[in-house]
């Protein structure tokens, strides 16, 4: 892409907040990384896995085994980020290890195309570390946010973000879509090599979208005290962190409702299709019901956008979750196409605008020297958020029960995750966000 293909704005830009380039690059990369969203968690890999990598066992066995690699996935960066992040803040290296954790993701991902039938550990670990390196990804992504927007852009350019990333996936998963029904119109043998060919156009469009981000967006100084720029111990420099962002009581209190509403929201994203799968539901239709999500989505996320802006970002989310609750009940007696569909267009509404504005909402109420490590806890919790609902699954199926009933349990993160929501002072947390960007830049 050259400079002259981000330069002078539309109009249409400019409302959506995209006016500067280093923003316009930073959301092109989630227009880069939602594919592996989109064809990898959600739609294509779930259902090959079943179909191909796991065809010799069970569906419920099937469903148990991606939801554990789902949930070591989500263990080991649940590790790795407060460390990662710790070291972000102390050195200027967030864009090196963004680019360190995008090359395992695409490697990983291009791999996938080697899984033949009954392969279901090497598919297993292949997603497993595809999963890392996307998550990691996102761990220094988000983190630069607060560095490119002012507070007054934050919720604008998040969502746009989300918008974007919805259009940039669901383009892709609409070829996806055309080369899985149609194999032969393509030159290719079955919808079996369709899904490999799937799995290879991810990891080239995840490579090449993501480098205006490494040309346009700079690297953020570095405002951290001489003892800070050389930390003794990670480990204990992410403790620090933890201890020190409880400090910021509003940003804390969002992060623990984060991690209990984001759960049910990850669990839908990644255990949609294969719960279809499960209960009978067509390939075709599935893949066509993820991809409605993402068109929805792109419209609704800009629409949430602005409704921040009529009711806050806070009250946006709460009305999201009461959706995803109205959702999972649908999910629960779901048993036809149709059905899907009908849960498809509800989840499209809230889907991007929900995370979106979290993302947003705690960026406005963290420092920027602190962004890194701080990201790095939401990642934290975003991982965590992916473990216990997948592992619900995972349990129902263990114990011989229907993965309905871990379906049903999920509504139980929105209901407690909403009520801590709704706890926080989000313009307390602004303030103590800046007084310590204040006191950091005295003491530098």
């Amino acid at each position: 892409m050259t400079r002259h293909s981000l330069s002078p704005l539309s109009g249409g830009l400019q409302r959506v907040g995209l006016g500067r380039p280093e923003l316009r690059a930073w959301v092109l990369y989630d227009w880069a990384n939602s594919v592996f969203v989109t064809t990898i968690i959600a739609a294509v890999f779930p259902i090959y896995f079943s179909a191909v990598a796991a065809a010799h066992l069970s569906p419920t066995v099937a469903t148990a085994r991606f939801a554990l690699a789902t949930t070591v996935a989500c263990a080991i960066m649940a590790v790795l980020a407060p460390v990662l992040g710790s070291l972000a803040d102390a050195k200027p290296i967030k864009k090196k290890m963004l680019g360190a954790f995008l090359g395992l993701g695409v490697l990983m991902t291009s791999l996938m195309v080697f899984i033949q039938q009954g392969d279901w550990l090497l598919a297993c670990l292949l997603f497993v570390l595809a999963d890392v390196g996307a998550a990691g990804s996102f761990v220094f992504y988000d983190s630069l946010l607060p560095h490119i927007a002012s507070d007054e852009e934050m919720d604008r350019v998040s969502t746009a973000g989300y918008a974007f990333g919805y259009l940039g996936g669901g383009l892709l998963l609409a070829l996806n879509l055309l080369w899985l029904q149609k194999p032969e119109v393509f030159g290719l043998v079955d919808a079996t090599a369709a899904a490999r060919l799937c799995f290879l156009s991810v990891a080239v469009w995840w490579l090449v979208f993501a480098l205006p981000l490494f040309w346009y967006v700079p690297e953020p100084p570095r405002r951290t005290t001489a003892e800070e720029q050389y930390p003794d111990n990670p480990f204990r420099t992410a403790v620090r962190r933890f201890h020190e962002l409880r400090g910021f009581h509003p940003a804390f209190r969002l992060l623990i409702a984060f991690l209990l509403y984001n759960d049910g929201i990850a669990t839908i994203i990644r255990m949609a299709a294969i719960y279809g799968t499960e209960i009978g539901i067509a390939q075709g239709s599935l893949v066509s019901a993820i991809l409605l999500v993402q068109f929805i989505g792109l419209p609704c996320t800009l629409l949430f956008g602005q409704i921040a802006g009529w009711i806050s970002a806070k009250r946006a989310v709460l009305l999201a979750l009461v959706v995803y609750t109205i959702a999972s009940l649908i999910g629960y007696f779901l048993h036809t196409a149709w059905h899907f569909y009908f849960l498809a267009l509800l989840i499209g509404l809230v889907q991007g605008g929900s995370q979106a504005l979290s993302r947003s909402l705690f960026a406005s109420m963290i420092p920027r020297h602190r962004s890194a490590a701080f990201f790095a806890l939401f990642a934290i919790c975003e991982k965590f958020a992916g473990i216990f609902g997948p592992a619900i699954f995972s349990v129902a199926a263990l114990v011989g029960t229907s993965s309905r009933n871990a379906v049903l349990a999920i509504i139980g993160f929105f209901v407690a995750g909403g009520f801590l929501l709704a706890g926080v002072d989000v313009a307390e947390g602004q303030r103590l966000a800046r007084l310590a960007e204040e006191n950091a830049s005295l003491s530098a």
